[in-house]
C-alpha cells in the first residue's frame, strides 16, 4: 500500500479530508509502456543532409513497466538513459512509436494535455536537485502544488508531512543554501510525490551525493515510491542494487534485460 499521507489531486484540490489513494475499476494495465519508440535529436547543420545532423539516442525500444515495480536503467553517458526518462515523463516526443503512462497515450496529446498528464501523475528526481534558492524546503515541495491549483493551507500540509517522512521535519522553513547535498535530494523526492503521481522518474538521483548519503536518499525513495511504477537511470551499482530488474542499454537500444 502506498504511504498514508498520499492523498487525490481532487480531494487536494477542493480541500477534501485526506482519503486513500485513487482506485478505479479498470482492468490493471502498465503504469509505464514504450512500444517501437526511436528518437532523433537535430544537430543543426544548415544546408547539411538530415542524417549528417542527426543522432539517433533511442532506437526501438519496448518496455513495460508495472505498478510497484523498480526498473533500472544502466549503461555509458548517450546510451539513451535520460532519453528514455524524458520520453516517459513528456519531457519530448519520441519521433517514432508510442509512450503510454497508465493507459494513455502520451505521444497522441497536445502540448497542454501532456503537461497537464506530466504533473498530476509524474514525480521527476533530478541528480542536481532543481530546488529554487530563494524557497523554503516546504514551499519547494509544495510548488506542483500550486500547479495543480490546491489551497494554501492543504499545501502547507501536505509538504509539511512529506518532509517528515524524509527526516526533514525540523528543515521545513530551510533554505536550499542551509541544507546539505543529501537533505537537498530528500526535499526533491518529497517534491516529486507531492501530487500522489503513479510513476517517479530518478535521473542518477544520487550522482552528486557520497555512499552513505546516497543509501540514506535511496531508502527515502523506495521507501516512498513503493507501490509506483519507478524508473532509475544510474551508472552506480549499489544504486541499481534497489531495482527489480536492470535494463542494459547502448547505442539507444536495450541490450539485456536483467529480470
Amino acid at each position: 500500500m502506498r504511504d498514508s499521507v498520499t492523498i487525490s489531486n481532487r480531494a487536494l484540490r477542493e480541500g477534501a479530508s485526506p482519503t486513500p489513494d485513487r482506485t478505479d475499476d479498470r482492468e490493471p494495465t502498465a503504469a509505464v509502456r514504450l512500444a517501437g519508440v526511436s528518437h532523433e535529436y537535430d544537430t543543426g547543420g544548415g544546408f547539411r543532409s538530415r542524417s549528417d545532423r542527426t543522432v539517433t539516442a533511442l532506437e526501438d525500444v519496448s518496455l513495460a513497466v508495472e505498478p510497484g515495480e523498480i526498473v533500472g536503467l544502466e549503461g555509458p553517458s548517450g546510451s539513451g538513459k535520460s532519453t528514455i526518462l524524458h520520453a516517459v515523463a513528456g519531457l519530448l516526443v519520441p519521433t517514432a512509436g508510442t509512450v503510454a503512462l497508465c493507459g494513455t497515450d502520451v505521444t497522441a496529446l497536445s502540448n497542454r494535455r501532456r503537461t497537464r498528464l506530466r504533473r498530476e501523475r509524474v514525480g521527476i528526481v533530478f541528480q542536481r536537485f532543481h530546488l529554487l534558492p530563494a524557497l523554503s524546503a516546504r514551499a519547494n515541495v509544495a510548488l506542483p502544488l500550486v500547479q495543480a491549483g490546491v489551497p494554501k493551507g492543504r499545501r502547507r500540509e501536505r509538504a509539511s508531512r512529506l518532509l517528515e517522512r524524509v527526516g526533514l521535519g525540523d528543515r521545513v522553513t530551510h533554505l536550499p543554501g542551509e541544507l546539505s547535498g543529501g537533505e537537498r535530494q530528500r526535499v526533491a523526492i518529497a517534491r516529486a510525490l507531492a501530487t500522489d503521481p503513479d510513476v517517479i522518474v530518478a535521473d542518477e538521483p544520487t550522482g552528486e551525493l557520497d555512499t552513505a548519503t546516497g543509501e540514506t536518499v535511496l531508502e527515502a525513495l523506495t521507501d516512498l515510491g513503493r507501490d509506483r511504477a519507478l524508473l532509475v537511470a544510474s551508472h552506480d551499482a549499489e544504486t541499481l542494487a534497489v531495482a527489480d530488474r536492470v535494463l542494459e542499454l547502448r547505442d539507444g537500444r536495450v541490450v539485456s534485460d536483467g529480470g
